[in-house]
């Protein structure tokens, strides 16, 4: 049941067809039984919408529509909805959702042509598509996004309320990690009460780092000494120890990295991708030599991509590349192609594979986070970095060989027993379609929590790339 609107292309005439965007559509709200209708479907046609897998509650569909502008609404268990999260409007049919799609024959090809047999054009598809990127597109949306962050300081980025995690240097690593683990969090600033500063971070990296070396025969530190070796001895023999290993020549990041709340949203982006961090303290003092310093807020690419999201969200045309499906653009890193020459594997596991190997894989390739598939390469679940605070609970790590706990038992530890979810339901997992719009990807992006999307095939949910929000700033940036 499709739509013959005059703003789709009509099969069998033989002639080359007009320009058709995918465009995904979503109720993210519920619901036994969802449709669309719109202005595409001339109001009269209504097409089912599947919920995504792993995501019940989520209802999708994609629909390669005309450019220009148009009005649709869901209908949900026979009752018409909208989507009070994007855009509205009053319109013949009562409130509706409105899109504007913008495109010109040499950024986007047709996608379904009418030669194409056997397809319809408002298929449900992960079709590949390759449309070309015009290089004066690439270069005015990113004009106009540097303008934006250049213009708009730290400040913007600060709550109305909140609460933040700080730790003194002298606590226990031990008591530390129990901290992290009961507030929820995957890293806390530094203080130090002599210098009256803060003078660095403690992460999830240094939890794993410390595992690592516990697990290790040479290693100098024991389970007895982790009861009172402090956060300040702790990071002073890392440091020492990489400075000797470091036969490169290359600093190790232990520096403190933060930014004031003056500082452009640019600027504190490029402190975040530069020194390879997750967060920047913002820290306001009203001394000029920088004493009595205010922790303000913990700044994170998913608060600066809200902040681009927002202020972008009604003038989508001033953006062109927004529209581009993510698989067809430099983006991410993806699964090789079969005979593509030096393709580099995309870093996955088996849930068998031991914790040992996650936490090498971690420090070695220096990846945040690690798709966990089947046989099929189909997508179970994610263990990522900041997971590995969950074996603070019960002192789980003293109990544990890192070789002999695999992954899924790993994520046992840390599952709630109250969580009505399963182990592999998908309900950890974040992911997207190559159809997907890079719109679309920003929008889920900049939700917190959210630091990275899984490409997965439709259907099979066998992964086929990562996005990240580092990937998404590098490329945006230029």
């Amino acid at each position: 049941m499709f739509a013959s609107a005059a703003d789709t292309a009509c099969e069998g005439s033989g002639v080359s067809g007009p320009v058709l965007i995918p465009q995904r559509f979503v109720w993210p709200y519920g619901g036994r039984r969802v449709f669309l209708s719109g202005s595409f479907t001339r109001w009269s046609d209504h097409i089912a919408m599947s919920p995504m897998e792993g995501c019940p509650a989520v209802f999708q569909v994609v629909c390669n529509l005309m450019p220009g502008y148009h009005q649709y609404k869901f209908n949900v268990d026979g009752e018409w909805r909208h989507d009070e999260q994007q855009p509205f409007v009053n319109g013949s049919y009562g409130v509706v959702n409105t899109i504007y799609l913008v495109t010109e024959p040499d950024i986007l090809p047709a996608i379904l042509s009418t030669e194409t047999p056997g397809r319809s054009h408002m298929e449900v598809d992960n079709m590949e598509a390759n449309p070309r990127m015009p290089v004066s597109d690439l270069e005015v949306s990113r004009h106009r996004i540097s303008v934006f962050l250049s213009t708009h300081t730290a400040y913007d980025l600060l709550p109305e309320s909140g609460k933040i995690i700080a730790l003194d240097i002298n606590l226990p690593v031990k008591q530390a990690f129990h901290v992290l683990y009961e507030q929820g969090v995957s890293m806390a600033p530094l203080w130090d009460f002599c210098r009256s500063q803060f003078v660095g971070v403690l992460s999830a990296m240094d939890f794993i780092l410390i595992l690592k070396e516990l697990g290790s025969h040479g290693s100098n530190l024991t389970q007895e000494q982790l009861e009172t070796h402090t956060i300040a001895a702790w990071k002073e023999g890392k440091l020492l120890q990489c400075r000797t290993l470091d036969t490169n020549g290359g600093s190790y990041p232990w520096r403190f990295v933060h930014a004031g709340p003056h500082e452009c949203l640019k600027d504190v982006a490029l402190k975040v991708l530069q020194n390879k961090v997750s967060t920047v303290p913002i820290i306001h003092s009203s001394s000029e030599d920088g004493s009595f310093p205010q922790l303000l807020h913990l700044a994170s690419l998913s608060g600066i991509l809200k902040s681009i999201y927002r202020h972008f969200k009604h003038s989508l045309s001033s953006l062109p590349i927004l529209q581009l499906p993510v698989g067809s653009i430099p983006l991410g890193t993806w699964m090789p192609k079969v005979g593509e020459p030096n393709g580099r594997p995309l870093a996955m596991l088996r849930p068998s594979a031991s914790l040992g190997a996650v936490l090498s894989m971690f420090v070695q390739a220096g990846v945040s986070s690690i798709p966990i598939v089947d046989d099929n390469d189909s997508l179970l679940d994610m263990y990522s970095r900041s997971d590995i605070t969950a074996l603070a609970k019960d002192k789980a790590y003293a109990r544990i060989s890192l070789d002999e706990i695999n992954i899924h038992q790993a994520l046992l530890l840390g599952q709630d027993a109250n969580s009505p979810y399963g182990l592999y339901n998908g309900h950890r997992c974040h992911m997207c379609l190559r159809s997907d719009s890079l719109y679309k990807v920003m929008e889920r992006l900049s939700n917190p929590g959210v630091r990275r999307l899984v490409v997965v095939e439709a259907g099979s949910k066998r992964v086929e790339g990562i996005i990240s929000l580092s990937d998404v700033f590098r490329f945006l940036l230029g």
